[in-house]
């Protein structure tokens, strides 16, 4: 093993991921995880005792990967958009935003080493993300002052109950006219059942480590207001 969780967060993801393209957005590198770093294949036990959280931020999820691919492929979308990515992860959606012509781009998460992550991977493609490590869940819609959200962005947040819950919750009350709020999930046994809009789908290549499949269908859904 050759983690080091007292290592400064940025040197931590550079020494333990590389750079690779998600199977869905090959216009996108991230640093990831894979099997040839420590990082693939350490357990939980193993990532504690190094005082690590777990490391979502090492790869590129199905539900995230689907809807980078939306934003690529309708730029309008986000297009001089003002763009929250919450709980960012690699920073993937936001990254894509930023590529599609987003005014401004905010990747939010509570974990300092996503955050390394996602500011590393903003960089290595040239864009513009601003990072805060922050809950953000229940705050509003700073929208008042002129610097609040046009489109908030979530992928794969739907893993836990108790967090789905509180989550969509909050997601629901910022969607409205003002506000486009899309979710990208491939199917998380805790993804609310109604109050969610299909937008698209995709069929995402991934690994049997991660997801049991080789292949997952990433859904987009607009969240409708409360």
């Amino acid at each position: 093993m050759t983690l080091a969780a007292k290592a400064d967060p940025e040197d931590f993801v550079r020494a333990n991921t590389r750079l690779q393209e998600p199977p869905l957005v090959p216009e996108v590198k991230l640093h990831l995880a894979s099997e040839v770093v420590p990082l693939w294949q350490a357990t939980e036990e193993e990532l504690a005792r190094e005082g690590l959280p777990p490391p979502f931020w090492a790869f590129a999820w199905a539900g995230g990967q689907a809807l980078a691919r939306y934003l690529l492929d309708h730029p309008e979308v986000v297009r001089g958009n003002r763009v929250l990515d919450f709980a960012a992860g690699s920073g993937l959606q936001g990254i894509a935003a930023a590529l599609a012509g987003a005014a401004s781009v905010e990747a939010v998460e509570i974990d300092a080493f996503a955050c390394a992550a996602c500011r590393l991977n903003a960089a290595a493609n040239g864009v513009e993300v601003t990072v805060r490590q922050e809950d953000l869940v229940g705050t509003a819609n700073p929208g008042e002052a002129n610097t609040g959200w046009d489109v908030v962005l979530a992928g794969d947040v739907c893993y836990e109950r108790p967090a789905a819950e509180r989550i969509t919750a909050w997601l629901r009350s910022l969607a409205g006219p003002d506000c486009l709020v899309l979710m990208g999930d491939p199917g998380r046994t805790y993804l609310p059942r109604e109050g969610l809009e299909r937008v698209i789908a995709y069929a995402v290549k991934t690994s049997r480590e991660l997801e049991d499949t080789d292949l997952r269908n990433a859904v987009v859904w607009q969240v409708a207001p409360r």
